[in-house]
């Protein structure tokens, strides 16, 4: 896994799927409140009148020489839930980014938010 400082350093890079297509670019990195680890990345994404940042897991995801490499198909990417490109992730909004991925999602004990952005 990346660690969160390490990962920053690639932001503004593409982030291509396995197959090296472009998917977008890298904007920001989302830890797990649990262990402070990267958890998702925001990648930003469409025309520049209409640009958003969606959200990609980065398990398993690799690194190139100027790019990120996620194993998940650029169109399960395009078409995850997504925020403005100033906008933040709301709480309630959480889980349905896990759901988009089939990964499992559980807030913390106290109820607090499982996803930081760094």
């Amino acid at each position: 896994m990346f660690e969160a400082g390490d990962i920053r350093e690639w932001r503004g890079h593409d982030v291509v799927d396995a197959d090296g297509h472009k998917i977008g670019t890298l904007e920001s990195v989302y830890v797990d409140t649990a262990t402070d680890q990267p958890f998702f990345a925001t990648v930003m994404v469409g025309l520049p009148t209409r640009r958003r940042l969606v959200f990609v897991p980065l398990s398993d995801a690799t690194v190139g020489p100027g790019y990120l490499k996620v194993p998940q198909p650029r169109s399960q990417v395009k078409h995850a839930p997504a925020i403005d490109t100033d906008g933040e992730l709301p709480a309630e909004d959480e889980a349905a980014v896990f759901a988009h991925y089939g990964l499992d999602y559980a807030p913390g004990t106290g109820g607090e938010r499982r996803l930081a952005r760094r």
